[in-house]
């Protein structure tokens, strides 16, 4: 009995170890069912599938305002291609950060054992110590995956306590200067969308003191990622002193809101006197004088002439529209030849200005010419100035009866003298036998003669060269110009071909005229009756 019982404890121990050796010959995967198979597993014992290289990524220091790229890398662990889907971002307040490359993204699924990255754009905004935290869905057995991004954002200069908006202003602080001058001054602001999502502008406006005089112009609206406008800035200052303002830009971005310090100072110059002659201005002529002022010099008795020139210096053509004298009865003109209403000057080019004085009156002369014109300023006024110790009688002075500017060929006259019909020598006209080309106003030839005596067959001209004995239907030469005389009853008619030129005679100097302030004794000369008479 006892030995069976022995067997049967034998029998037991060996079945027992047979199971135990079958058992160990199983596969594990066939001890449980419905688990990962082998290689799915990683440390801890957990199936993840798609798992961060790093856990923790270092992004380093970014300055504020600029933006770093921090790439975090994933590796698909499992036995079965993963394909990755969505990723959000979870950015301290300090920083933005965007999305800029998901390779994990593309159209293959990550095969087992692969790697992919993702790049992140950080920007600092304000100095301090960053951190962002990474989601992205995955088809993998956790079906999420997360990294950690952290680092530091390093201020620069004063910039520890601003802000950087999504919507980055560029100059963060417009400086319009000094403004000594009185004019408007023009900036412009560029407003840029540093996202990755569009943005749009809303309202733009300054905040500002009503004499501050900052106005703003813009046509911003919706901004892509990367996208500019630009705001423009004008400053047209009311009163002296500095002058602040902020240019205020909201927007649908994370911060909402955009700000631009405007700074200027306007310090007026002192006004002074203004020059002759402006500044040149482009686009436009500037007609300037080769004299500041016309100065006939003192001790004046007889008719005077000067001649300016006037220049168009500027770089545009100008027109004269008008010239004329201040005062009107001192005995000044100017020739309507060379520089007249009308006249257009282009650069560089010149016109002659002729002013002639005959003074009316002993004492000084006070006036000014006025030039009117499209140039610069619009108006050139020159002094004149002057000194008579004379006066040029007006009774005296050359009328232009009639003037032939355009004859090109002498005329040929039959002159009368006392003895009949004078020969063909005589006749022909001085015009043609001077060979000389005439002024085209010939009657200043004649300036400076007058008529001392007169009869009606002869008369005394007295002038620059002296005085000469003229009689009547004869020629003579006066002035460098060879005249026919024909004395008439109010003076003597000078003859040029087509031109004819009257110098009267002023019968104040008639002894008729004289004879009342003369003594009786004086009123029976013979000589002084001789002149008031005629032959």
């Amino acid at each position: 009995m006892f030995l069976f019982c022995r067997f049967k404890v034998v029998v037991v121990v060996v079945v027992v170890a047979t199971l135990v050796l079958g058992l160990a010959a199983v596969p594990v995967h066939a001890q449980y069912p419905g688990l990962d198979v082998p290689g799915t597993r990683v440390s801890g014992g957990t199936a993840l599938g798609l798992v961060p290289v790093e856990v923790q990524v270092d992004g380093g220091a970014i300055p504020v305002g600029a933006a770093a790229q921090v790439v975090v890398r994933f590796r698909n662990e499992g036995s079965q291609p993963v394909q990755t889907g969505q990723i959000n971002l979870y950015p301290s307040s300090n920083v933005s950060a965007v999305v800029s490359l998901n390779q994990c993204a593309g159209g293959e699924p990550l095969p087992s054992g692969a790697e992919c990255a993702v790049a992140i754009s950080v920007k600092g905004l304000q100095s301090g110590s960053w951190r962002t935290e990474m989601l992205m869905l995955h088809s993998g057995r956790s079906r999420l995956v997360t990294a950690t991004l952290s680092g530091n954002v390093d201020a620069s200069g004063d910039s520890s306590d601003k802000l950087t908006s999504d919507l980055e202003a560029i100059p963060d602080e417009l400086d319009f200067g000094a403004l000594g001058s009185s004019q408007t001054m023009v900036e412009s602001v560029i407003l840029r969308n540093i996202t990755s999502s569009p943005i749009e502008v809303g309202d733009i406006a300054i905040n500002a003191s009503d004499s501050s005089g900052y106005s703003v112009k813009s046509d911003c609206d919706t901004l892509d990622a990367g996208q500019a406008c630009m705001a423009t800035i004008t400053w047209a200052p009311q009163q002296k002193g500095p002058s602040r303002g902020v240019l205020v830009v909201k927007h649908s971005g994370p911060t909402a809101l955009t700000s631009v310090s405007l700074l200027g100072d306007y310090s007026p110059d002192s006004v002074e006197q203004a020059n002759v002659f402006p500044e040149a201005v482009p686009g436009k002529g500037l007609l300037v004088s080769s004299q500041t002022e016309v100065d006939f010099g003192g001790s004046v008795e007889t008719a005077s002439t000067i001649t300016v020139s006037l220049v168009n210096t500027g770089d545009s053509s100008l027109d004269i529209k008008e010239i004329k004298l201040s005062g009107s009865d001192n005995g000044l003109s100017f020739s309507d030849e060379g520089c007249a209403t009308g006249v257009v000057l282009e650069p560089i080019e010149a016109c002659p200005l002729t002013l002639s004085w005959s003074p009316t009156r002993v004492g000084a002369l006070l006036d000014d010419v006025q030039i009117m014109h499209s140039g610069a300023r619009g108006i050139l006024v020159l002094p004149i100035r002057g000194q008579s110790e004379g006066v040029v009688s007006q009774d005296q002075k050359a009328i232009v009866l009639s003037n032939n500017v355009d004859e090109k060929k002498p005329e040929i006259t039959h002159v009368v003298g006392t003895e009949g019909v004078m020969d063909s020598s005589r006749e022909v006209s001085s015009r043609a036998r001077s060979g000389r080309s005439q002024p085209t106003n010939i009657a200043s030839a004649l300036d400076g003669f007058k008529i001392t005596s007169f009869a009606k067959t002869r008369a005394i001209v007295n002038g620059p060269g002296g005085s000469r004995l003229i009689y009547n239907r004869e020629q003579i030469m006066l002035g460098g110009i060879q005249w026919d005389v024909d004395i008439q009853g109010n003076g003597i008619e000078f003859s040029n071909g087509k031109d004819r030129i009257l110098l009267l005679f002023d019968r104040s100097l008639s002894s008729i005229n004289r004879g009342t302030g003369q003594s009786s004794g004086s009123s029976n000369s013979s000589s002084g009756t001789e002149t008031a008479s005629s032959e």
